[in-house]
């Protein structure tokens, strides 16, 4: 079993940076995929980053420049870390990991990680 617990949302303006970070805890050692997702008010969960089993990180479209997600794997914790945020940003923030061997579109065509965390908000204004 897997327990995440996401941290570092709140305010922002627009173009503001914000670290948000994802500790995990629980049988996590090696675990193949973990991510960063986000659902936007009144729209549906999409993926914002992943790191998959072959150590490749990816990134959506919408933040790929933006945002960088890294690991710390002595401190069980992930990271994303979101610059020159925009109002669109706007979203609850989830981190997920999952032990299975995929690729990138595996996860862009919506494939469901298998631990996620509670969410945390992040709310840019302009």
């Amino acid at each position: 079993q897997v327990h995440l617990v996401e941290s570092g949302g709140g305010s922002v303006q627009s173009g503001g940076s914000l670290t948000l970070s994802c500790k995990a805890s629980g049988t996590i050692f090696n675990i193949h995929n973990m991510g960063w997702y986000r659902q936007p008010p009144g729209n549906q969960r999409e993926l914002v980053a992943v790191q998959i089993s072959d150590g490749t990180i990816h990134y959506s479209n919408d933040v790929k420049g933006r945002f960088t997600m890294s690991r710390d794997s002595a401190k069980n914790t992930m990271y994303l870390q979101m610059n020159s945020l925009k109002p669109e940003d706007t979203a609850i923030y989830y981190c997920a990991a999952d032990w299975g061997v995929y690729c990138y579109s595996d996860f862009a065509s919506g494939y469901d990680m298998d631990y996620w965390g509670k969410g945390t908000l992040v709310t840019v204004s302009s």
